[in-house]
């Protein structure tokens, strides 16, 4: 019978992860309009809002992240992996998934693992150019693993290494296309065509030490006639706010955007701008002396910034490397010395070396700031060999890439399925064969009727897109909203 694709995604903690799961999720659908998808996270990180605002369901589980220093909040660790295995069996088992995505965070753990152990085909998706500890846990179930840098095969298994890039927002890619965008976005700021405009962001929740040296420097670049956007935090917002005198305008920039979401990148290791949910609103000053200076705490759509920015400084998120690439722009990357792996060095490293950005080591940040923006903004020959530099780098495609790649790794899977089950439907129904009793240990406990485990050795799974499907298999209890999931698993 006819069965509908089903994928579960598992990301979390960042927009680094949720964002790129998102990304692939869209495309998938796009090439299986009839797919159906179940997204796994945890109820207190973006990804709790985020999905479900890209119209995906969400089903939580209890994980929290490792911390690597001792701390209280590390005992609980060991009962909220154990319950979080438990959960992610699960809804592994309920929803019955044809394959499993992780994007990595903490919450691609437990669901990866458990996906792998019932036969789901796990597929992988490393943002960085280290990879974190779940992708390097998980590498050796994975069918296939996607990464974003070369770098990344030091630690991998390279036989089952894709480089694809990171998927990045197709918004950001269509309108980028357009060659009178960049006008567009400087008059969506306010700002002069004819003069040179840096972009600052310190990653979703800002940095400190980024925004420290902005206000050492922000009146120097003014005079320099530079017109400046900072994204600094909505954590940091109010403090910058007084400290250069400014008062809000349009929308209340101390209120707008303050989600549970809102850290700062140097406390919690993210570096993606793209995960801010609201639009704090610009601040504006009370004399033209910050005239040119448009600073939000949270930009909910930063493709106007992409677009308008002639050079950029930003943390080295592996979500922000990708976007630089894909919008071909020049920049400098300050590396969060915070992070885990310091996986940022390597991800800045990675575009350096290549003569697609410049790097600039956080504790130099302060100190070599100005001459460092002076000397790019003054030399359009250099910025514009970084920015070819970039585009040649850059895998817009990244997503339906890795999607096709899926999508072909489960048709063929499917395939070699219906020709096994239809072997043995021949070899049993000769004279004399027998039919074997399943040695599923979980069928023999009486879950016969729930969906079947599928893909272990020499058990069919079925197949998909209008082929023919094994009819042992339940799909009753596959879920249309995430309340099923929700309700169903226990979060402590």
């Amino acid at each position: 019978m006819s069965d509908p694709l089903r994928i579960i995604l598992a990301a979390g903690g960042t927009g680094g992860h949720v964002f790129p799961a998102i990304a692939i999720a869209d495309a998938l659908r796009e090439a299986r309009p009839g797919a159906q998808f179940l997204f796994v996270g945890t109820r207190d990180r973006m990804e709790w809002k985020a999905v479900p605002a890209a119209g995906y369901d969400i089903a939580p589980i209890w994980i929290s992240g490792f911390h690597r220093r001792l701390t209280l909040k590390n005992l609980l660790f060991p009962l909220k992996l154990l319950v979080s295995l438990w959960q992610s069996r699960r809804l592994v088992r309920r929803f019955d998934p044809h394959a499993a995505i992780s994007c990595g965070g903490f919450a691609s753990g437990p669901v990866g693992w458990m996906a792998a152990r019932r036969g789901v085909p796990l597929f992988l998706q490393e943002q960085n150019s280290f990879p974190g500890v779940t992708t390097r846990k998980l590498a050796p179930k994975a069918r296939l693993i996607f990464t974003a840098f070369d770098e990344a095969a030091k630690w991998l298994p390279q036989e089952k290494i894709v480089v694809a890039g990171n998927p990045v927002r197709g918004e950001l890619i269509r309108k980028l296309q357009d060659p009178a965008f960049p006008t567009r976005a400087r008059e969506h700021f306010g700002l002069d065509a004819g003069r040179p405009v840096l972009l600052v962001m310190g990653g979703s929740g800002g940095a400190h030490s980024i925004n420290q040296a902005m206000l050492r420097h922000i009146g120097a670049f003014l005079e320099d006639g530079v017109q400046v956007i900072w994204q600094c935090g909505e954590v940091y917002l109010d403090a910058i706010r007084k400290e250069l005198g400014l008062h809000e305008t349009g929308v209340d920039a101390g209120s707008a955007g303050a989600t549970d979401a809102a850290r700062t990148d140097d406390a919690a290791g993210t570096s993606d701008a793209t995960d801010s949910t609201e639009d704090a609103g610009p601040a504006a000053s009370t004399s033209k002396k910050f005239a040119d200076l448009r600073l939000y705490g949270f930009m909910d759509d930063i493709t106007e910034a992409w677009a308008a920015a002639d050079l950029i400084v930003s943390r080295a998120g592996a979500i922000t490397c990708s976007e630089l690439l894909a919008t071909g722009k020049a920049g400098i990357l300050v590396p969060s010395p915070h992070v885990a792996g310091d996986h940022q060095m390597h991800n800045a490293r990675s575009l350096a070396d290549k003569g697609a950005a410049l790097l600039l080591a956080d504790a130099d940040l302060t100190e070599r700031l100005p001459e460092t923006v002076r000397s790019l903004l003054g030399d359009a020959s250099r910025r514009e060999q970084m920015e070819q530099q970039a585009r040649a780098m850059a895998k817009k495609d990244a997503a339906a890439d890795i999607a096709r790649r899926i999508l072909e790794q489960i048709d063929s899977g499917a395939d070699a399925a219906a020709a096994t089950a239809a072997a043995t439907t021949t070899a049993t129904s000769r004279p004399g064969t027998e039919t074997r009793q399943s040695q599923d240990p979980e069928t023999d406990r009486g879950e016969a009727n729930g969906p079947s485990r599928g893909d272990a050795p020499g058990q069919a799974r079925g197949t998909i897109s209008g082929q023919a499907r094994d009819d042992t298999r339940s799909t009753a209890s596959a879920p249309t909203s995430n309340r099923n999931f929700q309700n169903s698993t226990t979060t402590a």
